[in-house]
Parts: C-alpha cells; structure tokens; sequence
C-alpha cells in the first residue's frame, strides 16, 4: 500500500460519511455546541473553506515555490456566511467542492516519487507533499470524529450510569474547540 492509496480513499469518502452523519440530524443536533466547540454547521462550513482555500491551493503552491515560498497561512474560522447556510446546501457544497478537490489532484499526475517534494508552512517549516496529503486525510477523520463526538455528547446525560470512561469513552476524551 502506498500513501495515496491510504489517503484518497478517506478523501473520497467523508462527503458521504458527513452527509449519512447529518442528514438527518434534528436542527438542535446542528446547531449543538457544548464548551464552546464548534456545531455541526461550523464544521461543515470549515470542511468547504478548506476546500476552497487550503489543501489544493497548497498543493499547487507547493509544487510552484517548493520552500522557496511559505504557504499563504490559513484562516481556519474563514468561513464566514457559510455557516448560516441551509444544512442540505452546506452538504452539497462540501460533496460538489470535494469532487472538484480531487479531481484537481489527480488532474496533477502526482506519483509516490512526488510526495517527497518539500514546501514550507509558514508555522511549522519545511514540509513534504506527503505530510501535507496525509494532514488532509486526518484532518478529515477528526471531524468526522469530532461530528460523532457531539452527537454522543447531545446523548450523554440519559445515558444514566453507563456515562463512564469504561463504558463510554467518546464522552470522556478531550474536546477540542475546532
């Protein structure tokens, strides 16, 4: 196995995991926020602006400066209007800007040999195309872990006595803010 294919599998995928997650979610279950995380809504909003402007911008960028060029840092709550967005549409919009990601990607040719092209983050240095597809691969699989976590969290209290880090674990793991 090789990282692409570990990685474009999930990239595939999590429009239709998010969609099968919150498609039918009750609109409290969206707009749920405890401890002052993001909802639902702002997790979906984050996932299309990350479309638009983070993982095939940087790729692109990294394959035109190398480490010549820091990537333009990205504004991780840059999603602006997006949030108050009909939920069908932000599921939509993420699915249709996803496609295009993808196919952007593998317009690109990119081969195992590529993947070792180095970039450089603004924040953390020299960087390789392999670091940068394998972040957008578990960046996905922490919002579909942080989408499953507020729907536990929604169910939390009528658990009764099954609320236990033994028996529960989802409930009792840290909570990120986004």
């Amino acid at each position: 196995m090789t990282l692409l294919d570990d990685v474009l599998p999930i990239l595939r995928s999590t429009p239709d995991v998010v969609l099968a997650l919150l498609a039918r979610q009750p609109a409290a279950e969206i707009g749920f926020r405890p401890d002052g995380q993001w909802n639902s809504a702002e997790i979906l909003a984050h996932l299309i602006h990350g479309e638009r402007t983070d993982w095939i911008p940087r790729v692109r960028h990294l394959l035109a400066h190398a480490d010549r060029e820091p990537f333009p840092p990205f504004d991780r709550d840059g999603w602006g209007d997006l949030v108050a967005r009909p939920l069908p549409e932000l599921l939509e919009t993420f699915a249709v800007e996803r496609r295009g990601s993808l196919a952007a990607f593998a317009s690109l040719g990119l081969t195992e040999t590529d993947l070792a092209r180095v970039g450089l983050h603004p924040r953390l240095g020299r960087v390789t195309l392999a670091n940068l597809l394998a972040t957008w691969g578990v960046h996905d699989l922490t919002h579909i872990d942080q989408l499953t976590r507020l729907q536990a969290q929604r169910l939390g209290e009528p658990t009764g006595p099954w609320n236990h880090p033994d028996f529960l674990g989802i409930l009792h793991r840290r909570k990120p803010r986004g």
